[in-house]
């Protein structure tokens, strides 16, 4: 993807940070967002911003896009509360909501003019493997099964424009927001896995990559599932 610049959210650690890490080794221009600072051997340039807050993210959108051309967006950032249903409080799930869905389409709306543009466009969007049903997951999983659906709409809309649109999905993978949301139950979710094992950062970062290049050119509306099996059995064809 040489020559190319890509917009990352999430991107000052876990699979955000991975995927930048990889993105910048292959010679594409990044730029990141998140809410926690980078720090200085971040690989590109480097916005902070707490995208659950609409109207700050539209405000540092409108900045992004006149200094930078993007041609590619990995909409990564998420945010999770763990709550039985019972206990779900309408705060928390509205910051669920704004970040895992709001800010993908706040992000995405400031970049598809451009792409549009030049007739070329790609956009990956992080879902997860929540999305198919866990306990304690009613926000978490509702978010990122929209995240699934509007990207099938997005497919659709924008293939004719020359702009994919695709989801990575992973299982559990071992980044800081995965341990500290699952402290003391790690095992139970290794044991979930076919693999027997969680997933790393850089493996989901492999997904993004591709599907972010050329040679996905012909691939929209899919949803991949870096899971290490975990969705197998639950997930349909």
């Amino acid at each position: 993807m040489d020559n190319a610049t890509v917009l990352v959210t999430g991107a000052s650690r876990g699979i955000g940070r991975a995927t930048v890490d990889r993105l910048a080794a292959a010679g594409t221009d990044v730029i990141g967002i998140a809410r926690n600072p980078a720090g200085k051997d971040f690989p590109g340039t480097f916005y902070v911003c707490d995208l659950v807050q609409p109207d700050a993210t539209a405000r540092l959108l409108s900045e992004i896009v006149i200094k930078h051309h993007v041609c590619g967006i990995v909409n990564n950032a998420g945010l999770n509360h763990i709550q039985q249903l019972d206990d779900v409080e309408i705060g928390k799930f509205n910051d669920v909501i704004n970040v895992n869905l709001l800010a993908t389409i706040l992000c995405t709306q400031a970049v598809i003019p451009a792409m549009r543009k030049q007739g070329y466009g790609r956009i990956v969007n992080i879902s997860s493997r929540g999305a198919l049903g866990r306990p304690g997951r009613t926000s978490y999983g509702a978010a990122k099964a929209g995240v699934m659906g509007m990207t099938r709409t997005w497919a659709l809309e924008l293939a004719a424009d020359g702009i994919t649109a695709n989801v990575v999905s992973p299982g559990p993978i071992a980044t800081e927001m995965f341990l500290t949301n699952n402290d003391g139950v790690v095992d139970q979710f290794t044991r979930d896995v076919p693999m027997r094992r969680l997933g790393k950062p850089e493996e989901v970062a492999a997904a993004i990559e591709f599907l972010l290049s050329p040679n996905a050119s012909y691939i929209t509306g899919q949803t991949l599932h870096v899971c290490g099996g975990s969705s197998i059995g639950i997930a349909p064809f």
